[in-house]
């Protein structure tokens, strides 16, 4: 089964590239400055910051439902990130690296499904889940911290 991943749109994110810490700070938003490599995961190209990036982490909502499955969680995004990763059978390094948890959701955003992999087998899972076909989307989320990985859909 054919899948397709993606990374967040970087436009509502757009405003926050370039503020002021102390304005940041107001939104509830830090800035870092990467010191180390990997560790800092931007969710718009689905991939690490490289060292000497800097990154907003934020709270964002991911799962907008309105369901008991609603959720937010923090996520990092690399600032002035544009390229917003979008593949067809391609699991971006970031996950490969991780190790993941991944919640099949139906279309009106109740979760039937989940389960945690290793990211070095994540289609393994991606097509177990699928194979339910009340499972419209999938998301990714990092089983340690639990933020927010990306968006698995049918391609």
């Amino acid at each position: 089964m054919h899948f397709r991943i993606r990374g967040l749109s970087s436009t509502p994110f757009l405003p926050y590239f370039g503020l002021p810490d102390a304005e940041l700070a107001a939104l509830g938003i830090i800035r870092y400055l990467v010191d180390s490599a990997p560790g800092y995961p931007d969710r718009i190209a689905l991939r690490d910051a490289a060292i000497g990036d800097t990154v907003l982490l934020l709270n964002h909502v991911c799962q907008d439902a309105n369901t008991p499955y609603r959720a937010a969680h923090a996520i990092f995004i690399r600032e002035g990130a544009t390229q917003t990763y979008d593949a067809v059978d391609q699991v971006p390094a970031s996950m490969r690296i991780r190790l993941l948890s991944l919640r099949g959701y139906t279309q009106d955003g109740m979760m039937v499904d989940a389960d945690v992999v290793d990211g070095t087998a994540i289609e393994t899972l991606i097509a177990r889940l699928f194979e339910d076909p009340t499972v419209s989307y999938i998301h990714v989320h990092n089983a340690k911290r639990g933020c927010y990985a990306g968006r698995i859909d049918r391609a």
